[in-house]
C-alpha cells in the first residue's frame, strides 16, 4: 500500500508544479521584456489629467464669447452641431435654460476631450494645436476659425496646464 501512496504524491506534486510554472511568470526569468518596461515607464512618467482642473477651468473656455469675431467653441462643437467624428469635440448639449452642464454631462465631456489630448505634450494635442493660429504652431486643417493668435494666450495657457497634468489648487495656472 505504501508504494502505491507515494508515486501518486509525486505525480500529483509534478503536475501541480509544472501549472504553476506554466502559468505564473518566474519572477528568475529575467524580468519584464525590455518592449514592456519602456510601455511601462512611458505610462509611469505620462501625467494623469484632472477632471476637477477640467471642470472649474477649461470647459469655462468652451462657453465663453471670447471677441466678436470668435463664435464660443461649444457654438460649434456641440454633439448636435458636430459630424461626431472620433477627432470631433462633442460637447454635450446644455439642458434648456442652463448656462453649464450637469456633473454627468462634465464627465462625459471630460471623456471626449481626454482623447484628443496626449497627457504631458501640449503641442502634440490636436485639442490645444486645432484652435492656435498657424503662425503660433497651430494645425493648418481646422475649419472653424483660430480662438487663440498666440500661446501666451491666457485661456490657452490654462487648456496647455490641464494637458502637462496640472492639478486644482498648484498656482502655476492663470
Amino acid at each position: 500500500m505504501v508504494s502505491n501512496v507515494r508515486p501518486k504524491r509525486i505525480f500529483a506534486s509534478f503536475v501541480v508544479a509544472s501549472a504553476i510554472a506554466v502559468y505564473v511568470p518566474a519572477p528568475f526569468a529575467g524580468g519584464p521584456s525590455p518592449k514592456a518596461s519602456a510601455a511601462q515607464a512611458a505610462s509611469a512618467s505620462r501625467p494623469s489629467l484632472d477632471y476637477e482642473l477640467f471642470k472649474t477651468r477649461v470647459e469655462p473656455i468652451f462657453l465663453k464669447q471670447r471677441s466678436a469675431d470668435h463664435a464660443r467653441c461649444y457654438t460649434c462643437h456641440q454633439v448636435s452641431h458636430h459630424g461626431g467624428g472620433p477627432l470631433s469635440l462633442n460637447l454635450e448639449q446644455l439642458s434648456p435654460g442652463s448656462n453649464f452642464w450637469t456633473e454627468e454631462q462634465s464627465r462625459r465631456n471630460f471623456e471626449t476631450v481626454s482623447k484628443l489630448v496626449i497627457p504631458g505634450a501640449p503641442l502634440s494635442s490636436l485639442f490645444l494645436l486645432h484652435p492656435l493660429a498657424p503662425e503660433a504652431g497651430g494645425a493648418e486643417d481646422h475649419g472653424g476659425g483660430r480662438q487663440f493668435a498666440s500661446r501666451d494666450d491666457p485661456d490657452w495657457k490654462v487648456m496647455e496646464a490641464w494637458v502637462l497634468g496640472e492639478k486644482v489648487g498648484s498656482s502655476s495656472t492663470p
